[in-house]
């Protein structure tokens, strides 16, 4: 599931709960980043693991790596979300068309129509340096998202 260590990562843009676009390739050359794929805003394995980050977000945003948040759900949900559990980073709706970008990560789980819970670090040259697929109501490891995204500095 999902692609290969080495690959280029495919390029994207999505907005984020504000509106505002977000374009992966204009990272490239400039910060590595962790792309966190989610399935549901507001579920609790997902709230956890986004409440997560933000309560850590020193270990993930620094002068040369950030992190992104994508999820299937449309941006009026994720804006809800954020503003309710102060989440800062962005998060990325990937609603239309519906899951094109999970679905180029080969993390779309087209069943359910959502993103399978997932990461990925990619660093400043655009490939992928670490991937983690977890079932759905299994969190990610925090730490370990860290230190992969950390080791691209």
């Amino acid at each position: 599931m999902g692609l290969a260590i080495g690959t280029a990562a495919p390029d994207f843009s999505l907005v984020d709960q504000h509106g505002a676009p977000f374009v992966l390739s204009d990272l490239r050359g400039k910060k590595s980043i962790l792309l966190a794929f989610y399935p549901f805003a507001f579920s609790g394995v997902c709230t956890g693991e986004l409440t997560g980050f933000r309560d850590n977000l020193g270990d993930f945003e620094t002068e040369t790596t950030t992190i992104a948040a994508i999820s299937c759900d449309p941006i009026f949900s994720i804006r809800v979300m954020a503003d309710r559990d102060a989440l800062f980073f962005p998060l990325l709706s990937d609603f239309w068309p519906h899951g094109e970008v999970a679905s180029a990560y080969g993390v779309f789980d087209e069943a359910r129509g959502s993103a399978n819970r997932s990461s990925y670090v990619v660093d400043r040259n655009g490939l992928i340096t670490f991937a983690l697929h977890n079932e759905p109501g299994d969190a990610r490891d925090l730490e370990l998202q860290a230190a992969a995204l950390a080791a691209t500095r």
